[in-house]
């Protein structure tokens, strides 16, 4: 039997949703000042360092406060010096995108993303 590799990937999301949902971190939709008083963002935000396109996802390497980590969202247009901010659906150690040819020590795949101003 052949399962696809986005079915794979929802079933796997639908398992860490009902095994964990501690771990999934809620949008809100109030407007607030993302900056913290000591200059250090949320953890999940981040702004723009680079950009990996696929026709499915986009990859997106972000900074927040001296770490440097990768997302992976459904396909968004972003440029040099946004300010992201993500809803974390899981993450994964040492993950091999085939399409890619590149293993990420550590992802998180994010099911929306937003840009702040």
């Amino acid at each position: 039997m052949k399962i696809s590799l986005l079915s794979l990937f929802a079933l796997t999301l639908i398992g860490c949703l009902l095994l964990s949902p501690l771990n999934v971190m809620a949008m809100h939709h109030e407007v607030e000042n993302s900056s913290a008083a000591d200059g250090k963002l949320p953890n999940n935000e981040g702004n723009f360092v680079s950009v990996i396109d696929t026709t499915r996802y986009t990859y997106m390497e972000l900074y927040n406060a001296g770490r440097v980590f990768w997302i992976a969202a459904p396909t968004t247009q972003v440029k040099k010096g946004d300010h992201i901010r993500f809803v974390e659906s899981m993450s994964m150690e040492n993950f091999l995108s085939k399409s890619l040819d590149r293993t990420f020590r550590r992802i998180i795949f994010v099911s929306s993303t937003m840009i702040k101003q």
